[in-house]
């Protein structure tokens, strides 16, 4: 049987891995400015450095207060949808690592701005738009978590503490305060995603919210399905980049600690050997699963996602076949089913950052999907 990290499932997308580190720059300036801003409960930028003009979508940063007595502060950037706010679906995105920021699936992968490689001339790098992100199509908030992630820290020295088993609950309660400070999304579909190790905590958040719809707790959650990037554990940070040392400083000195993109440092206990059966009673329930896993991933190889998918003792109602964007093919895909629901779509295509590789055909696969068309 695959461990348990393998068996972690919702949409591919990771870090990239150490490429183009002087791109880093543009990067540490604009999370500090993006902290800096937004230590009240939340703050809209129009503007950000290395990008031209006002920007062409809504952005908010902001922190969420969760735990028995509010002591852990998550720090959280949501993008407004560019199509249809209202009536589109709201993505939870959580990012793998443990300990890697949010800003990883917000610049590098399904956010709305990336870097200009090709522009790139070892000065300070500029933001592009992206054409391919999901905001195109859904209202995405992106969260550091767990507390040590990011912008989000606690105020306890036990805060800081965390394993698979309590990160999911701060994260539960932290989109239950979120949405009771934007009722206008509470009944937007709801879709909670993630890439890496994320794929351990995803299954567990979605399983507390469908247990507290059950219970009546507020406010209640328009929980569609779950969508998932087949992953093992994944620490591959990006090194903080000396040249950008100048541009640094243009924050005060002690307003906040050093950026690192992934945090190896977090104590943080990995506790659950597999999450096979919270995927099991989601199912049961009749919630629909993405399972997206790349077939060029050579970290993790997709064989093995197919190997835990078997113990869920599905019924297979769509075989191995092609699935295309434009007429290509862009990856293969077969679908389980049970009774009780629309069941399990599995997809493959690109490699571990498969957004990075495919960013336009993993779009379609994410709005045909949201949208309950077939790869």
């Amino acid at each position: 049987m695959a461990n348990m990290a393998t068996e972690s499932i919702f949409l591919k997308v990771s870090c990239v891995n150490g490429k183009y580190v002087g791109l880093m720059c543009v990067h540490v300036l604009l999370v500090l400015l993006l902290s800096s801003i937004a230590t009240s409960s939340k703050t809209i930028l129009d503007t950000l450095p290395g990008y031209p003009g006002t920007l062409p979508f809504k952005l908010e940063t902001g922190y969420v207060a969760v735990g028995e007595i509010d002591d852990l502060e998550l720090f959280y950037y949501f993008v407004e949808s560019q199509r249809n706010p209202v009536r589109d679906p709201l993505v939870l995105w959580l990012t793998g690592g443990p300990g890697c920021s949010a800003l990883s699936g917000l610049l590098y992968e399904i956010g709305p701005l990336t870097f200009d490689y090709a522009a790139f001339n070892g000065s300070r790098p500029t933001l592009v738009q992206n054409p391919y992100s999901w905001t195109e199509v859904a209202n995405v908030i992106f969260l550091d978590a767990p507390v040590g992630t990011g912008f989000s820290y606690s105020h306890t020295q036990e805060g800081y503490y965390s394993s698979d088993t309590e990160s999911p609950q701060a994260i539960y309660l932290f989109l239950r305060k979120w949405l009771l400070d934007h009722p206008r999304y509470i009944k937007n579909p709801l879709y909670i995603a993630g890439d890496s190790y994320s794929g351990v905590i995803v299954p567990q958040v979605t399983l507390l919210i469908s247990n507290g719809n059950r219970d009546g707790s507020v406010p209640p959650m328009s929980l569609l399905s779950i969508k998932a990037g087949c992953n093992e554990e994944y620490v591959d940070p990006d090194i903080n980049n000396s040249t950008c040392i100048d541009d640094i400083g243009l924050v005060a000195e002690g307003t906040i600690t050093d950026w690192k993109r992934c945090n190896k440092s977090l104590a943080y206990d990995s506790n659950l050997r597999t999450v096979v059966h919270y995927h099991d009673e989601l199912l049961k329930r009749g919630y629909r699963a993405l399972i997206y896993s790349g077939d060029h991933d050579m970290m993790i190889p997709y064989v093995g996602t197919l190997a835990w998918i078997n113990f869920l003792n599905m019924t297979m109602v769509d075989g191995w076949r092609p699935w295309t964007v434009d007429g290509q093919i862009a990856g293969f895909t077969e679908k389980y089913a049970r009774a009780s629901g629309d069941g399990l779509t599995f997809a493959t295509g690109g490699g571990h950052t498969a957004p990075e590789y495919k960013p336009k055909e993993c779009l379609e696969m994410a709005d045909r999907w949201m949208s309950f068309y077939g790869l």
